[in-house]
């Protein structure tokens, strides 16, 4: 799943979040203001690892960037950057692993907008769907509802420079 602010090409960021529970977490199942529309954005997979290989970790992690205005410089010369957030499970509270989240700006967020993208399909009416089951208590109807998400199949050597 991704999500995408209206920024998109502009001064802010545009995240991509891979997990349906992230997203909703954020988006408050699809209620909150100015989240009113779920989308589901498929993008290339050149273009994720393109975005992954040239990103740089939000917060500052010594013994992976040295010097802390060695690592600012290298945020302000990314294109894109990672952050790690807590999974959430159905009632969208946090689960003991993260999901990366990543951040386009600049050339990665033009190349999201223009050649990336493959498919975008509205999700909305699934998000209330899966919420009502939830709230209902009735979870495991839910789960089946649920888009299939598995771990993205990468090397190492494409997220080491991205773990803290």
């Amino acid at each position: 799943m991704c999500a995408s602010d209206r920024k998109v090409c502009g001064r802010g960021l545009t995240w991509i979040k891979p997990s349906f529970l992230w997203m909703m977490y954020r988006g408050g199942w699809g209620a909150k203001e100015g989240q009113g529309t779920v989308l589901a954005v498929e993008i290339s997979r050149d273009g994720f690892e393109w975005a992954l290989r040239n990103a740089c970790l939000s917060h500052h992690v010594p013994d992976l960037h040295g010097e802390q205005a060695d690592w600012k410089r290298q945020l302000k010369r990314s294109p894109a950057r990672v952050q790690w957030d807590p999974e959430r499970d159905l009632r969208l509270r946090p689960l003991p692993y993260r999901s990366l989240q990543l951040g386009l700006s600049g050339e990665a967020a033009r190349r999201y907008a223009d050649e990336w993208t493959v498919a975008v399909r509205d999700v909305t009416p699934l998000a209330h769907e899966i919420h009502t089951l939830v709230s209902s208590g009735d979870l495991d109807s839910a789960v089946r509802l649920l888009p299939p998400e598995r771990p993205y199949p990468i090397g190492e050597e494409l997220l080491a420079h991205l773990r803290g």
